[in-house]
């Protein structure tokens, strides 16, 4: 079996953080996303991955995760000219698949379990696919399976009356029947090659269509909420560490992960849990609960939580930040008398209040 990590879009909801770079490499717990995919990926015993970029910042893409040895995995990657939607992607992988069966992550989904049991239960099925689904609140926002007495009726893309709240997850087992389904679909009202199109005609044409039910936790990463969401999640449940350095004055409660040259003084507070890169400073902060901070920061009397603060940030200011973005290579700077900002930064954005 082999894999594909979709890896291309706009992230148009993102913006500006997605200005300088794909979405997909905005980190969760001062890791991106897609690393989670990728990791996902190569538990499930599958070493060969394609990645397929476009757009805006592909060349960090390939910068980051190269051809991906030091990830344990094998990566070639697939250019996607513009966003013509899922299906168009994966048809892109054609020759990559040959005659294998293949499990497609989209780069922005977050799953908190293993997928082997799923990508070892399909690989000796006679399934023509097999999809994850999960319960939401919100249906219309997502592909929709109507399933009945455990079997799957219809696939349909965002209805405005969903007959289910069973949302079709962005991870997919599917085998090379889907590539002649795909040279046959139309385009949608968006313009694009949907996915769930090609899912109902295989359906509408008699191939078999098995599901299985996500009750851990799974987010598609679409908005900035969604992002802090699963931020926080994946920190309560990293096992802390301590590799810096603090003074007696500081108070660290709940579970922390802190990197190797970050120093941590002046009474500062850190309430986990959170994690804190590798040398970073940490001054006269309160930081925390579910708060990422990446590596070299400085933060100084500021106090943040439920936010990420991405890598190379300076914050000097007496505010209070809360469900907060904060991109790399960002500074704020300000006087005293202006706490309780949110903010939504984008990479290089210097703010002086």
């Amino acid at each position: 079996m082999k894999g594909i990590i979709l890896h291309g879009g706009h992230g148009t909801r993102l913006r500006p953080l997605t200005h300088t770079g794909p979405k997909q490499l905005l980190p969760i717990a001062n890791k991106p996303m897609s690393e989670y995919c990728v990791a996902s990926i190569r538990d499930a015993g599958i070493k060969e991955i394609a990645i397929i970029v476009g757009g805006v910042g592909s060349n960090k893409v390939k910068e980051y995760y190269g051809d991906g040895k030091r990830f344990g995995v094998d990566i070639s990657y697939i250019e996607q000219d513009e966003p013509k939607g899922i299906a168009h992607a994966i048809r892109l992988c054609k020759d990559f698949v040959g005659n294998d069966k293949f499990l497609v992550f989209l780069g922005d989904n977050i799953i908190q379990r293993s997928v082997l049991d799923y990508a070892q239960g399909f690989e000796n099925s006679d399934s023509s696919a097999s999809i994850l689904l999960c319960e939401v609140d919100n249906p219309s926002r997502f592909g929709i399976a109507d399933v009945r007495d455990g079997k799957i009726l219809k696939i349909m893309e965002k209805p405005a009356n969903p007959p289910t709240n069973l949302a079709v997850t962005g991870i997919y087992f599917l085998t090379p029947a889907i590539f002649d389904i795909i040279d046959r679909l139309k385009p949608s009202w968006r313009n694009e090659l949907e996915i769930t199109d090609a899912l109902e005609m295989l359906l509408q044409e008699n191939h078999k269509i098995t599901y299985y039910m996500i009750t851990d936790y799974w987010k598609d990463t679409g908005t900035p909420e969604d992002i802090i969401h699963a931020n926080g999640t994946i920190l309560d449940r990293m096992e802390p560490y301590f590799y810096g350095e603090k003074d007696d004055s500081v108070t660290i409660r709940g579970d922390v992960m802190v990197g190797e040259g970050t120093k941590i003084k002046n009474n500062s507070i850190i309430s986990g849990p959170v994690i804190i890169g590798k040398n970073c400073v940490i001054d006269s902060a309160r930081i925390g609960p579910n708060t990422s901070v990446g590596d070299d920061s400085v933060l100084s009397q500021c106090e943040i939580s439920d936010s990420i603060v991405m890598a190379n940030c300076n914050i000097d200011s007496n505010i209070s930040i809360r469900n907060s973005i904060i991109a790399f290579n960002s500074a704020i700077v300000s006087n005293p008398d202006n706490p309780n900002k949110t903010f939504l930064l984008g990479e290089g954005t210097k703010i002086i209040l």
